[in-house]
């Protein structure tokens, strides 16, 4: 498995969705990275990764992957909006 990295933003970001009260660990996404829910390509050839939060909720992780992996920002979303 490649080394997975958060840059300051993404860590920024666990901050503020621990201010609306939502606890998410650095240290879970990490492990979570290595089974998500589902991955997609995403804008500018980054790709979005889906983490189940709970029932309704789901992370999304938008990261690059060369020779490590760089999660660039999380942001907390209803499941059903992503669901095909």
């Amino acid at each position: 498995m490649k080394p997975i990295r958060l840059t300051r933003h993404a860590l920024g970001k666990f901050e503020l969705l621990g201010q609306w009260g939502l606890t998410v660990d650095p240290e879970r996404v990490i492990n979570d990275m290595a089974n998500p829910h589902e991955s997609s390509p995403g804008y500018g050839g980054r790709f979005v990764a889906r983490l189940r939060l709970d029932e309704d909720h789901v992370l999304r992780v938008v990261y690059e992957e060369n020779s490590e992996v760089v999660i660039i920002t999380i942001y907390p979303a209803r499941q059903d909006r992503y669901e095909d």
